[in-house]
């Protein structure tokens, strides 16, 4: 396997014990992992998806991360903003109104 170019995380809230008790998890974050991965395949990237423990970062959840460039994206809460980010992340570019500063 290929060392991947981006790798995107996606806060899932898990946190001590496994519970999923922040507010990415309520805003159902982890039911967008399917269509992300379907995207990544669809489009071609090579890109790899993860999601994670909690980010620390609930004011802005559902949160993404995508590396290695260190974005980091907010309020990710439609395909729309992620297809907006994944044409930013394809563009070489960033899909600025969704940064978290």
């Amino acid at each position: 396997m290929d060392k991947p170019s981006h790798h995107i995380f996606v806060c899932a809230s898990f946190r001590a014990g496994g519970d999923p008790k922040g507010t990415c998890s309520k805003k159902n974050s982890a039911e967008f992992l399917p269509y992300i991965e379907n995207e990544i395949l669809d489009r071609g990237m090579n890109a790899q998806i993860t999601a994670t423990g909690c980010l620390k970062a609930c004011d802005y959840g559902p949160v993404m991360v995508v590396h290695p460039q260190g974005h980091w994206y907010g309020n990710v809460e439609s395909e729309d903003v992620i297809d907006e980010i994944l044409d930013a992340i394809e563009a070489g570019g960033v899909a600025a109104s969704h940064l978290i500063d």
